[in-house]
């Protein structure tokens, strides 16, 4: 397969705003690839050379690949410089300056899918001495052998900023019209909750068909996409949605992992698939030592405590998480991990049992310790044993709790939210709405203290249905100093000329975002608004939803990814009990 004809199947997508019409693009595309290379068409969709939980990143510089463009080209790099600013795109540039190389016909090979793959894992896979001069050399080499469409495709994807608006739930679609029906979409869904892996998903698809893509297991090594929660307004009312009887947990304010276990080994992961292994190696030491199978994958809560062993704010845990000084984090600032679920153990898939079986696997497979242990639980069947449960766990240093159904359908939803999980947080006594995760799509200038810098942004919630971002607040209060200051360096990476197209929006912001960074928003009420997209013409006529009085509560929500911020069908139901 030549290059040209994926660089060709991008600039088809990139030309449509219809996510309908993207899925048939890269449908037929599909159906006529080797199912040898679908896996690796797939990443590089995506902007990757591999699954998300993959350690190795391609990510080039912007300036390395300026470079690689201006040396390829021989363009005057001043000149270039200039355009580059113009376009706010290197894609788009090497596409101009290589256009303007191909007219004056310089010699050059075609390029084909295998020799672009290769190159591409050589460039993630070259480090050390002079290692930035060799990346520039064989992404230069790529180049020189592209026509314009392909150089733009190129720098996209060593950048991995592809901005052809293909989300996974695109992609799957895609694959269910290529290989099989609509009726088998949430199968194939399924299949990439529990692997993280959707080129391991096409690849059997494509090759095997869609019983073998029901049969994908889960296994050790492969993350699971973590079970979400509800919520509901009242200790009562999630009572009352449990049928009178449920187990309470503590809901601890640290960081969500996902531990896979092996006698030879352990990988830790974030929600968001960040290999946590190394930020957390004195917890993964202690989960082998305390564990007493083969293999396992469990979840549990990662908590900073002081030296009493008091939990301490999520803040302090989040010191964990650096690159640089990582030794001094782990003795300054000691964890335990709470655990509180078990998704698989010695060869058995525990995410098709009841909540109460895997609670029991779970307590029978660890040696507790001191920085091991089991998260609070307690079976209530009162609204009085659940408020001083609750208020127990506030005394404890907890933000809330987690309700869990105990019926026999309690199973693990992998990737999924419902009313079989509810959390319950202190907020919710004092405001008439919970905090949302909300996506940043765009920002507004300011005035006064905050002329020159963005002064306001524009919010957004996740419609899982359709793969849009659907507005629902204009954000202007919450910000400090600090966080102004640092707004640019936030969002500039994801920066667009024109409204995204997984963007629904109404307001016009000065500039637009593509959906990436997450932040935690608190609000008054929601209410219908006539300049707002989420949920529009769901609850009335002509009119979304809005988030009222909304607030920033200083927590950028980067453990997050942008399509696990909070949903538009959670805020209709929200709206619905409120």
């Amino acid at each position: 397969m030549l290059y040209s004809e994926l660089a060709a199947m991008f600039d088809r997508m990139e030309s449509t705003s219809s996510r309908l019409e993207m899925a048939t693009i890269m449908s037929e595309f599909f159906k006529n690839t080797d199912p040898s290379s679908l896996k690796n068409v797939i990443y590089m969709i995506q902007g990757k050379l591999h699954p998300d939980f993959f350690p190795d990143k391609l990510g080039m510089a912007e300036k390395l690949v300026f470079r690689s463009i201006v040396f390829t080209t021989r363009e005057n790099e001043r000149e270039a410089e200039k355009l580059w600013i113009k376009e706010g795109d290197l894609g788009t540039l090497a596409e101009i300056l290589i256009g303007k190389k191909k007219q004056r016909a310089l010699f050059s090979d075609p390029l084909t899918f295998d020799r672009v793959l290769r190159t591409l894992l050589q460039i993630e896979n070259t480090d050390g001495k002079s290692s930035q001069d060799k990346k520039m050399q064989m992404l230069s080499d790529l180049l020189h052998d592209s026509g314009p469409v392909e150089a733009r495709y190129l720098c996209r994807t060593v950048t991995g900023k592809m901005r052809t608006g293909a989300a996974s739930m695109t992609v799957i679609d895609a694959l269910a019209e290529a290989f099989a029906d609509k009726e088998a979409r949430g199968d194939i869904e399924r299949a990439f909750n529990i692997t993280c892996d959707l080129g391991l998903v096409a690849e059997v698809l494509s090759s095997v068909g869609m019983d073998a893509v029901r049969n994908i297991k889960v296994a050790v090594g492969n993350p699971i996409k973590v079970m979400l929660a509800e919520r509901l307004p009242s200790i009562g009312g999630v009572i009352e949605k449990m049928k009178g009887k449920c187990a309470f947990e503590y809901k601890y304010d640290g960081i969500r992992i996902q531990a896979h276990i092996k006698r030879d080994g352990i990988k830790l992961y974030s929600r968001r698939l960040e290999d946590l292994t190394e930020n957390f190696s004195d917890i993964g030491r202690s989960l082998l030592k305390h564990f007493k199978g083969e293999e396992a994958i469990i979840e549990g809560e990662c908590v900073s405590v002081d030296p009493e062993g008091r939990m301490l704010a999520f803040q302090t845990v989040t010191h964990r998480r650096r690159k640089h000084g990582l030794e001094d984090a782990l003795e300054k600032y000691p964890v335990k991990i709470f655990m509180f679920d078990i998704l698989f153990i010695d060869g058995t898939d525990m995410t098709n049992e009841s909540y109460l079986i895997r609670r029991k696997r779970l307590s029978e497979a660890f040696d507790i310790s001191d920085n091991v242990q089991l998260s609070a639980m307690k079976i209530v069947g009162s609204e009085t044993d659940a408020e001083a449960f609750f208020d127990k766990a506030l005394e404890d240093g907890c933000e809330g709790i987690m309700a869990k159904s105990v019926a026999e359908d309690s199973l693990y939803r992998a990737g999924s939210r419902g009313f079989v999980w509810i959390k319950y947080k202190k907020d919710y006594r004092t405001d008439l709405t919970d905090t949302f995760d909300l996506v940043v799509v765009g920002a507004f200038y300011g005035m006064g203290k905050r002329t020159g810098r963005y002064g306001a942004l524009l919010m957004a919630a996740y419609n899982h249905d359709t793969g849009m971002y659907e507005t629902t607040c204009k954000l202007g209060t919450g910000f400090d100093d600090v966080f102004l200051e640092n707004m640019p360096a936030l969002l500039d990476p994801y920066k667009k000329e024109q409204r995204p197209k997984n963007v629904t929006a109404k307001m016009m912001p000065d500039v637009w975002f593509d959906p990436a960074v997450v932040l935690e928003v608190a609000g008054a009420e929601i209410s219908t608004s006539p300049i707002h997209t989420a949920a529009f013409g769901k609850i009335k006529t002509d009119t979304g939803l809005g988030i009222r009085f909304p607030r920033f509560t200083g927590r950028v929500r980067d453990d997050k990814t942008s399509e696990e911020s909070t949903t538009v069908h959670e805020i209709m139901e929200m709206y619905d009990i409120q």
